[in-house]
């Protein structure tokens, strides 16, 4: 009988085991990737009121965590190079990278790093964190959509996401004048990320 409890107590614990490592492995951390190019940042706006303005920016780095059973503790940081903005048009950007705009050489980086994710299901939540730009950091809010998850061929495990979020420019102190209906800058956002 005692052998017996032996047995159970050492099931039990396996078990118990088995569920601990579950639920510790259930969060894992990704390193966005962007030397693979599986990730952008878009953005459009106004142009005179009858077209946008598209382009991204090149060069950013991130990670981010992300916990299917738990996602409050989803995460994310990321840093962007605003020197790199790319509309597809070198003269206009040389002049967005001027202090008329961006002022890149002052402000070379524009960051966000969250600070809570809110469940909506369904792969769809949203996070919110600081974002600085322009030597300006404000509260913003992402929503974003799971897009899927899974092996790739090369032995790692990814995870990839969508965002949209539109930004009043004159929050971040930038007071050029493009027209009342270019104050707002939608961005779109892909994020795939490698798990490490």
């Amino acid at each position: 009988m005692k052998l017996f409890n032996l047995k159970n107590i050492a099931l039990a614990s396996a078990i118990a085991g088995t569920s601990l490592m579950s639920l510790s492995v259930s969060a894992a951390d990704y390193v966005i990737d962007t030397e693979g190019a599986h990730a952008s940042i878009n953005f459009k706006i106004d142009h005179l009121g009858v077209s946008y303005v598209v382009g991204r920016f090149n060069d950013f780095s991130g990670s981010f965590t992300y916990d299917d059973e738990n996602p409050s503790n989803n995460k994310v940081e990321v840093t962007v190079n605003t020197a790199s903005v790319d509309s597809n048009h070198a003269e206009r950007d040389r002049h967005v990278r001027s202090s008329d705009f961006l002022d890149v050489e002052k402000y070379s980086q524009a960051t966000f790093v969250s600070t809570s994710y809110t469940d909506h299901g369904d792969g769809k939540g949203a996070v919110t964190g600081n974002l600085t730009l322009f030597g300006e950091t404000q509260e913003i809010t992402i929503d974003v959509e799971k897009y899927g998850e899974g092996e790739d061929p090369w032995g790692g495990y990814r995870a990839g996401f969508t965002g949209t979020v539109a930004l009043n420019i004159s929050d971040f102190g930038m007071d050029f004048n493009l027209g009342p209906a270019a104050q707002t800058v939608y961005m779109d956002l892909v994020v795939e990320g490698i798990r490490q």
